[in-house]
């Protein structure tokens, strides 16, 4: 048995945030019914075709969903919505565009005047009030606003992350508050209101370089792949073209990395490189010194080097490499996923609960195509099949 087994999610959600939240709910067990427009569905599904057809994105984020198509415009299907929720509902979430759940009457204020022990999770780019709460948000404007554009990339150029990490933050926050209003429902018998903003999600992950720049000192600098106050961290050259991927933490290593790696046990001894803080003032120096050690040696001799020091490191893996990572292998995550097109190879979510077995695996049911479970959702309600074809002529679902 899923631990979330038996508690139903309706969500109107689109692109990253909301579905990935509500996929790691499905993951342990909760059934989510994914409210999509009639034709269109989720957005998301037309970023790309890169999966048998299918968007990467979409099959990343809503396997193990069922996909209910309504016009929530419509008169008739916003009847079905609010029957579907006071029904079946135990989790609403939506990450519409700002004021518009509220205006199809779908606020927890709402909601919980009927059934007080819903939950409604709000997913929204800057939050339900203050100044921004109607301003549109995407991934790479929230990292902007955040200042994580500020942070990353080179001295010349600001670079965005690769992955939607806005979107992931706050996906994450809303996964989480959701499971702790779940656990205080079960105690008080009520529900809740949450809202997540993305705004905030990705602030809070920017607390180190916030914090560094604390009353007007000035910010860590750009510094590409390498860490901004940590050194050496970072990607060094090897002989034979590749790149070797490092990292110290503290004295002990300095002096082993050093000794057994550049095999310059003086440079330990050394004033200018005597504590983090020198090591990273005086960074340019020390990673001439680095790189000159590091020509005469394949990447294979840098990483053997440092494996005998205890130095942290690791390959910078393009994709393919990731697909065929051993460790991953090893470890048995890989598991299969249909989709309308086939099956695809998906990652197992991380973290192995114990005493669980194969039984307490994370679900991984197919990705929906759009509308595949509306006919059964609205059986469920009681519509009858003559019903369900005068819905569709009318274009309400």
């Amino acid at each position: 048995m899923k631990p979330l087994a038996g508690l139903t999610v309706v969500t109107l959600e689109h692109a990253i945030a909301a579905p990935f939240a509500t996929r790691q709910l499905a993951d342990l067990g909760a059934r989510v019914i994914k409210v999509e427009r009639p034709g269109v569905g989720d957005f998301a599904r037309g970023y790309d075709e890169r999966v048998r057809g299918v968007a990467s994105h979409f099959v990343w984020t809503n396997r193990s969903k069922e996909s209910l198509t309504l016009d929530v415009k419509h008169p008739e299907a916003q009847t079905i919505l609010k029957r579907l929720i006071r029904e079946q509902a135990d989790v609403v979430v939506q990450n519409l565009a700002p004021g518009a759940a509220a205006r199809l009457g779908l606020s927890y204020e709402a909601l919980s005047a009927e059934k007080p022990g819903i939950i409604v999770c709000d997913i929204s780019g800057y939050g339900g009030d203050g100044p921004y709460r109607d301003k549109k948000a995407y991934d790479l404007l929230i990292q902007g606003e955040s200042g994580f554009l500020s942070v990353t990339g080179t001295p010349e150029t600001p670079s965005k992350a690769g992955p939607s990490i806005a979107d992931i933050s706050a996906g994450m926050y809303a996964y989480t508050n959701i499971l702790a209003a779940l656990l205080q429902r079960q105690q008080t018998g009520r529900g809740c209101r949450i809202d997540v903003s993305m705004l905030e999600s990705l602030v809070e992950w920017m607390s180190y370089p916030l914090y560094y720049a604390f009353d007007g000192a000035p910010p860590p600098a750009r510094t590409g792949a390498s860490h901004a106050t940590i050194y050496p961290y970072g990607p060094f050259p090897a002989g034979d073209g590749k790149t070797v991927l490092l990292g110290l933490q503290n004295e002990r290593e300095w002096v082993a990395f050093c000794e057994t790696v550049l095999q310059r046990p003086e440079l330990a001894r050394e004033e200018r490189f005597s504590s983090n803080s020198r090591r990273n003032a005086a960074r340019d120096e020390l990673r001439g010194i680095i790189v000159a050690a590091f020509a005469g040696l394949t990447a294979e001799e840098v990483v053997a080097r440092l494996e005998r020091a205890s130095i942290a490191n690791a390959q910078a893996n393009a994709m393919q490499d990731v697909w065929n990572h051993p460790q991953l292998a090893a470890r048995d995550r890989w598991r299969t996923v249909e989709t309308q097109n086939g099956p695809v190879p998906a990652l197992l979510p991380p973290g192995v609960a114990s005493g669980r077995g194969a039984q307490g695996e994370a679900r991984m049911d197919p990705v929906p195509a759009l509308g595949q479970h509306t006919e059964s959702i609205l059986a469920a309600l009681g519509y009858a099949p003559g019903d369900i074809a005068r819905l569709r002529d009318a274009k309400a679902v």
